[in-house]
């Protein structure tokens, strides 16, 4: 399990200061968010060359499980390594 920081200028924390009430479950919250988006995205681009795979015998019923499923691949790339292939 990864740990992250994020640094704020005192500006930037005074805007959230002006709108939030907790801004640490604020930032927990869009986090959480963003992750769900991620995992829906990954999911539904990987779900029909799952199926397409004939080599697969068994699907997990869970994301998570899914997802080891797919990175555990030969063809997974992450995001960087998709980038620096397509970069010259």
């Amino acid at each position: 399990m990864a740990t992250y920081t994020v640094t704020i200028t005192d500006a930037d924390e005074t805007a959230l200061d002006n709108d939030l009430l907790d801004k640490d479950a604020w930032i927990q919250a869009a986090v959480v968010g963003k992750i769900n988006n991620c995992k829906k995205r990954m999911i539904n681009t990987w779900r029909p060359i799952i199926f397409a795979d004939e080599s697969v015998t068994s699907i997990p019923a869970n994301d998570d499980d899914f997802i080891a499923l797919v990175v555990a691949r030969d063809d997974y790339k992450t995001r960087a390594e998709r980038d620096a292939e397509s970069t010259p």
